[in-house]
């Protein structure tokens, strides 16, 4: 009689991490290319991606751009997708694994599980002696917990009038700081709300990788009026925590009209022969919100938000 088992304990590598995001939020980042290349991957890694259709055998590929210049190809197909519940792709280029990572709402909280399944014992241990996979994974995921942190911890509001504004929306890779103090001084200009909004005021949750002396210093969020009633807003964005910011891509004209209607209007006008880089939605931090670039080249952002009584 031949007895068989699921156990897989000796042929995969298991992560779970408690994040600190809506569960709609972490599907957003894990599955819409224009964010999940700013975070996939160990330490020091950037991500080119050609291609990545969330459906059942859909095609994900990439290239990961290593520290030390060596490009790093990968092919994987999805397998199974349930939306806010299960992701499942199959690597095809060495080293083959099947990925599954599981969703879990936790209030407004995420319960992310995340495993890696190679076909043999074997293959896991020469995975791990030659890629470190075990340590890449834990690296990758708390790159997602950062990104999510530094990228979308909602932002003090601001704004107490339906008015429409045009700001200027600016990202630094850790300059935010010295270069809104220059700006300060040039345009004698005056911060609105508190000033500075740092990483480090963000309360952390059980589970959460601590964040350095330095990462708690860089700026979440600031904005500072100039002239003309013009205001800048910006926030850093360094490499250290998943970033890979392009000179010129790190500006936006952030547009924030007096109705959601205007808002569909501007945006579907804007984006008419551009690139959809987010598409209009409704979003976590209680905003309509969308981005875009242009046939000209130039980038937006469009938010509306309900004024609260």
């Amino acid at each position: 009689m031949t007895t068989t088992t699921n156990d897989t304990t000796d042929r995969e590598i298991v992560i779970s991490r408690l994040l600190n995001a809506p569960i709609e939020l972490v599907w957003e980042v894990w599955t819409n290319p224009d964010h999940i290349k700013n975070w996939w991957g160990p330490d020091g890694f950037s991500n080119t991606i050609s291609k990545m259709q969330i459906q059942p055998e859909g095609e994900w590929n990439l290239i990961m751009h290593g520290p030390d210049g060596t490009d790093y190809r990968n092919e994987s197909i999805f397998k199974e997708i349930i939306v806010h519940q299960k992701l499942v792709y199959e690597h095809k280029t060495g080293p083959k694994f099947t990925a599954t990572i599981l969703f879990e709402s936790k209030g407004n909280q995420t319960q992310l599980h995340w495993q890696m399944l190679f076909p043999t014992k074997e293959e896991l241990i020469q995975t791990v002696k030659t890629f470190n996979a075990a340590e890449g994974l834990k690296q990758n995921v708390t790159k997602l917990e950062a990104y999510l942190q530094a990228k979308f911890a909602r932002q003090q509001e601001l704004k107490t009038t339906k008015k429409a504004r045009v700001t200027t929306y600016l990202n630094f890779p850790g300059t935010t700081e010295v270069a809104f103090i220059f700006y300060k001084e040039v345009f004698q200009g005056t911060f609105l709300g508190d000033g500075f909004k740092r990483l480090g005021d963000i309360k952390g949750h059980e589970g959460m990788p601590p964040l350095s002396e330095e990462e708690k210093k860089l700026i979440l969020h600031v904005e500072l009026e100039i002239m003309g009633g013009h205001v800048l807003t910006a926030t850093d964005a360094p490499e250290s925590m998943g970033f890979k910011l392009v000179q010129g891509d790190n500006m936006h004209i952030h547009l924030e009209p007096e109705s959601r209607a205007e808002t569909q209007r501007l945006f579907i006008a804007l984006s008419t022969g551009g690139k959809i880089t987010m598409p209009l939605e409704d979003m976590f931090f209680e905003a309509y919100y969308g981005s875009l670039t242009d046939q000209y080249g130039i980038n937006w952002m469009l938010t509306y938000r309900e004024l609260k009584e």
